[in-house]
């Protein structure tokens, strides 16, 4: 499966997790990889294992990425 089908796949179920903001697909060095964007950043330590995100998800690696709070500017 490619990354944009596993992606997509996913997308729900991670957008479910406390302090997820989006989803999305980068770069991580020469690899692509799942981008998970969060609020706020935390250690594996101070989170409830249904909030901690997967380190690959069906063989891509995730990339979790602090982003703060997003809000709609008019």
């Amino acid at each position: 499966m490619d990354i944009e089908s596993v992606r997509t796949k996913y997308e729900n179920q991670l957008m479910q997790i406390p302090n997820v903001t989006g989803i999305g697909i980068g770069k991580k060095g020469d690899k692509e990889v799942i981008k998970v964007f969060v609020t706020r950043k935390l250690p594996e330590s101070m989170l409830q294992p249904y909030e901690i995100i997967l380190k690959t998800i069906e063989g891509y690696e995730t990339d979790v990425e602090e982003i703060g709070v997003v809000v709609c500017q008019v």
